[in-house]
């Protein structure tokens, strides 16, 4: 997964880099795993904008993929590896041995041909689904369940891997890509290996185009603005924040201040996040 470096034929294009697609080995979506993807600009039910700087961008596709991968003891075959313009990671077409077809997120050292199976013991190799309880500790995965049942919600980024760590009672010791170390249940699934196109986070946009084409429109600086519209505007020439912390639109303090809320998952937490890495 090479990462492909353009010619400073102009101002935009010099250090602008972009995927080379060596791993991408077909261009058009299998057509009964795809269905329409509406955009909203970042507005609700109402109209009103609730995140911001959303919209526009190229029009889009949904690829259906299975997080569940509750296909157990069934074969599968890789047939193909596809770019998914809805997330990071590349996905791959898996056509079963009943003839059914579905998508899965393609990890790393994937191969067309290679055979993938979800069961309860099942080969430790990238690609295979199994529940925590019968995986080695140390063991790489992504695609993780918090619940049983419910099909994969976190690590599913490009380049993205948990680590197990230890298993204890009903629960296991997962470290998360960012530092944090949680307790999952033994009987959730995970997929083996790290998550594919590890070369993401190296990509340089190179001109504000490529982020248009994401749908993701400009974000204006809180120092450009004025008194009234954000609490880092106004002052003559450049100032600096004038406050004890960077602060939201709206007064709120921005950095340093935890946000989280949710009371019931706490206890599962063993060790927090710590600071973000920088690469």
């Amino acid at each position: 997964m090479a990462v492909k470096k353009f010619k400073p034929t102009s101002p935009g294009r010099r250090g602008m880099t972009g995927h080379a697609f060596e791993e991408v080995t077909r261009s058009r979506p299998e057509p009964g795993l795809v269905s329409t993807l509406r955009r909203k600009g970042g507005r609700n039910s109402q109209g009103r904008i609730t995140v911001r700087h959303r919209g526009g961008g190229h029009r889009r596709r949904y690829r259906v993929i299975d997080f569940k991968r509750d296909k157990l003891d069934v074969p599968a075959r890789v047939v193909s590896v596809e770019y998914d313009p809805n997330r990071s990671a590349r996905i791959a077409l898996l056509h079963y041995a009943d003839g059914e077809k579905r998508y899965i997120l393609a990890p790393t050292g994937l191969r067309i041909g290679d055979e993938l199976k979800a069961a309860v013991r099942a080969e430790i190799r990238p690609g295979n689904c199994m529940p925590l309880a019968r995986m080695p500790l140390g063991t790489l995965i992504h695609n993780l369940e918090l619940q049983s049942g419910k099909g994969g919600q976190i690590v599913r980024a490009a380049g993205s891997s948990a680590q197990l760590l230890a298993k204890e009672g009903a629960y296991a010791q997962v470290r998360l890509p960012s530092g944090e170390v949680r307790l999952i249940r033994q009987n959730c699934m995970a997929t083996i290996g790290e998550v594919g196109n590890v070369e993401h986070q190296n990509i340089k946009l190179g001109k504000a185009g490529r982020k248009r084409h994401r749908g993701i429109r400009p974000t204006v600086r809180g120092s450009a603005m004025s008194p009234r519209d954000h609490p880092h505007g106004g002052g003559e020439g450049r100032q600096g924040i004038g406050m004890p912390g960077p602060k939201t639109p709206w007064g709120k303090p921005a950095r340093g201040v935890r946000t989280r809320r949710n009371k019931v998952s706490r206890k599962f937490i063993l060790k927090r996040r710590g600071k973000a890495r920088r690469g």
